[in-house]
C-alpha cells in the first residue's frame, strides 16, 4: 500500500499541473487551490479503489486515482470566465428578444 500511496500522491501532482499546464485560462482559482484538490482527491479516489478491490488491482486502483483526480479537479474550472469568451447568461439583456413590448390583454 506505501508504493501505490506514493503513486496516488505523484498522480495528483501530474493531474493538478496537467490542469494548470493545458488549460490555464479555464482555472481562475489560485495555483495552490488546484494542484491541493488535485492531490486531496487522487490518494482519496486511490484508497476508494484500493477497498473495494480488496488491494488485487493496483494498476485500476492507480487508474480510478487519476479519474477522480480529474473529475474533483475540474469543478474548480471556470470555461465562462475564459479569457475572449462572452457571457452566456440566460437572460442576458442584449440578445436579440429579450427587449420586447409587453402584450396587452384584448378586452373581454
Amino acid at each position: 500500500m506505501l508504493v501505490e500511496s506514493i503513486l496516488f500522491v505523484l498522480v495528483g501532482l501530474v493531474a493538478g499541473a496537467a490542469a494548470l499546464v493545458g488549460l490555464p485560462r479555464y482555472f481562475r482559482a489560485p495555483r495552490p487551490l488546484v494542484v491541493g484538490t488535485a492531490l486531496a482527491a487522487a490518494p482519496l479516489g486511490g484508497a476508494v479503489a484500493h477497498f473495494c478491490l480488496d488491494g488485487r488491482y493496483p494498476v485500476v486502483a492507480v487508474a480510478f486515482s487519476a479519474l477522480t483526480a480529474g473529475v474533483i479537479t475540474s469543478l474548480l474550472a471556470r470555461p465562462d470566465l475564459a479569457a475572449g469568451r462572452a457571457p452566456a447568461h440566460r437572460h442576458h439583456p442584449h440578445r436579440a428578444g429579450a427587449h420586447r413590448a409587453p402584450r396587452r390583454h384584448r378586452p373581454a
